[in-house]
């Protein structure tokens, strides 16, 4: 998918007096709630990708109150707006970036944070995008992507084209793991659910550094029974 640059960053910079109209809302919620649940803690380093006006940004800088976070995006009237408005939060901070020559030598991040922005690049960047992350990945870093679910967002565009950003792909599951395991790093968990609309409008997928598991440990008896015995309280 060919889009000029130039065109990207003008519709993001008019987006964001929308972004500013909007706020916090159920999917930015949502997607909070399942960080932390994926195992973000407060003294994690985070890279946002696509953090608009940083909507998202303050809310995982809250979480993060021992750690820092790092939000970069593409528009640059985006950026302005989010310096000034979250200037208060001392461990947070913006960049304008595509991530096409992302580079913080030496510099790791526990968690990299795909807020609804990969269906906005075009799939044939996601490599290079990828690859960039790889270099600031320890062994323990999580990517975590939030994106439409695919039957919804093509019926967005069949039926809602004009709800759409200038770029607005489905996203084919298969070759977003296969681009992720290519930069090593597995899939854990992806789930299909509703935010906004019955069909389940939105996924959202943890992808973990794939390091060789070096021992195993079992989990409580009491832990597995009780388990056991609420799987057969439902079939009965």
């Amino acid at each position: 998918m060919e889009v000029n640059k130039e065109k990207v960053e003008g519709f993001y910079d008019q987006f964001a007096d929308q972004q500013i109209k909007t706020g916090v809302n159920s999917r930015h919620l949502s997607i909070i709630n399942k960080l932390i649940s994926s195992g973000l803690k407060s003294n994690h380093q985070v890279l946002e990708v696509g953090c608009g006006i940083g909507t998202v940004s303050q809310l995982i800088a809250k979480q993060v109150n021992a750690g820092e976070v790092l939000a970069v995006d593409i528009s640059p009237k985006s950026i302005e707006k989010a310096k000034e408005l979250w200037k208060a939060k001392s461990n947070l901070s913006f960049e304008v970036s595509d991530m096409s020559d992302f580079e913080k030598k030496g510099k790791t991040f526990d968690y990299f944070v795909f807020p609804d922005v990969l269906e906005h690049i075009p799939v044939e960047q996601h490599s290079t995008l990828f690859a960039n992350i790889s270099k600031h990945a320890h062994e323990n870093s999580v990517v975590f992507v939030h994106i439409p679910s695919p039957r919804f967002l093509e019926w967005m565009i069949k039926n809602e084209p004009e709800k759409l950003q200038v770029i607005d792909q489905p996203l084919d599951t298969s070759k977003l793991i296969g681009v992720l395991q290519q930069f090593g790093f597995y899939l854990e968990e992806m789930k299909t659910y509703s935010v906004y609309y019955e069909e389940k409008d939105y996924q959202f997928f943890i992808f973990r550094r794939n390091s060789a598991i070096e021992k195993t440990t079992m989990r409580k008896k009491i832990d597995v029974f009780l388990e056991r015995l609420a799987f057969k309280l439902k079939i009965k």
